[in-house]
């Protein structure tokens, strides 16, 4: 009976594990949507935090069922994906500066990102092996 209850209690504490990147992620969505008519400022700090990596983190190594090695390995294969994203940046600024409307100037940024992306998993940038 004491091994079910605790067998349940470590059951709702992974569920809720799972369930807080989820909540952080909708809140901070809100958040930046609150922010974006009194301090576009503070909504640019908010949309550019390196959350998704923290939520990322959480959700693959957040149970703490991993080893210290795959956890480097897929910090470090943020690397080249940080840079995918960079150009990324510049690429939706630029297509907007030429006059593109937003949606266009996302997918254009999108399209060369995943290119990018494809090189640096052909080149085995981003690689995690378990």
């Amino acid at each position: 009976m004491l091994c079910d209850l605790r067998a349940s209690a470590v059951k709702n504490v992974v569920n809720i594990q799972k369930l807080l990147p989820v909540i952080a992620s909708i809140a901070i969505i809100l958040l930046v949507a609150f922010l974006r008519d009194r301090s576009k400022t503070l909504a640019v700090i908010l949309s550019t935090m390196p959350i998704n990596i923290t939520l990322g983190l959480w959700v693959i190594f957040g149970t703490g069922e991993y080893d210290q090695q795959t956890a480097t390995l897929y910090v470090r294969a943020l690397l080249p994906g940080l840079s995918a994203t960079m150009v990324w940046i510049v690429v939706v600024f630029l297509l907007l500066r030429l006059g593109l409307n937003l949606l266009p100037a996302v997918i254009g940024g999108y399209a060369v990102w995943a290119v990018l992306i494809f090189v640096f998993m052909q080149l085995g940038w981003i690689v995690v092996n378990r």
